[in-house]
């Protein structure tokens, strides 16, 4: 079941809880529509960032590298309470892992051979399909409908030149994307704070390893390489994911599916600024498209939707 604002929830923490260090605090007294913006934009940076690594590290090693030092950092700094929740919850942790792993692998892959602005907008489709499964106005669904025609725009005709596998790719992290959404409800019910992101992480970590290992270029990284997936890791996946996970806590699922809707045109401006990718009247079409279909949402979310 997809929990929505019209479902009470007990207090939250913050982040990284009551203690955390005044960024972590002023974070957390972000709205949450704020909150995503960052978390796009720090994803896309990493995602930007780590094919450049793809040479050395391989999209598999990338992938499982930014993960563990992702569930490192956020260990050290959440500090997770290792009690007798996580047993009672193993499979909602398990299926966390999966949801992650399944986001980040694939997309990694997908990069090798479609661009970042066309990677983003097919994995918009998981969230996307969140929000039209939990949408109950006609309001909502002219918001899904302006934010599709934006993801359309940036979306060339299939067939053309971008490669079958590289969108299949992008599918599958879509479909993990779209699990994320409830799992990250359900966890955030589950346990204190980013205690479940952070014990998913370790479960995807242990699902990426064997996919790394077998990829074999892991073990030759140099210095410059684990410096590279450290900073993937913190752009792709500690900020942005403690930031989503915080956000989720506070809006509805479809709230959030709508809003991300900025996820593919952030990333084709980054892919047009540090990949050199070209940026022309269909991309600002797009941008002005999913940009009005985030207002709306914003503006006509309600707590009793």
């Amino acid at each position: 079941m997809v929990l929505t604002q019209s479902e009470p929830r007990g207090p939250q923490r913050l982040p990284f809880g009551g203690d955390a260090p005044p960024i972590a605090r002023t974070f957390g007294r972000l709205p949450p529509t704020a909150l995503l913006l960052l978390a796009m934009l720090g994803v896309q940076l990493g995602s930007a960032l780590a094919t450049v690594l793809f040479s050395s590290l391989g999209p598999a090693g990338t992938a499982f590298a930014s993960t563990v030092f992702s569930a490192a950092v956020l260990t050290a700094l959440a500090r997770p309470k290792l009690d007798r929740r996580w047993r009672a919850h193993a499979l909602l942790i398990l299926l966390f892992g999966v949801a992650d792993a399944a986001m980040v692998l694939p997309f990694f892959l997908a990069l090798q051979s479609i661009p970042l602005g066309i990677a983003s907008a097919i994995t918009f489709l998981g969230p996307l399909g969140v929000a039209v499964a939990t949408s109950h106005r006609p309001l909502h669904f002219l918001w899904i409908g302006i934010g599709a025609l934006g993801i359309g725009l940036l979306t060339p005709v299939v067939g053309g030149d971008l490669d079958p596998l590289g969108l299949g790719l992008a599918a599958l992290a879509a479909a993990g994307w779209a699990a994320f959404v409830p799992l990250t409800k359900r966890a955030g019910r589950a346990f204190d704070g980013i205690d479940g992101l952070t014990l998913g992480l370790w479960a995807a970590t242990t699902m990426l390893l064997p996919f790394a290992v077998a990829e074999g270029t892991m073990l030759r990284a140099g210095a410059f390489d684990v410096g590279g997936a450290l900073a993937v890791a913190l752009l792709s996946a500690v900020l942005p994911m403690a930031l989503e996970y915080q956000a989720l806590q506070r809006m509805s699922a479809r709230a959030y599916g709508i809003l991300v809707t900025l996820e593919p045109a952030i990333g084709a401006l980054v892919g047009a600024v540090c990949l050199g990718q070209a940026i022309g009247l269909r991309l600002s079409l797009a941008v002005a498209w999913v940009t009005i279909a985030a207002l709306g949402v914003t503006l006509s979310e309600r707590p009793g939707d």
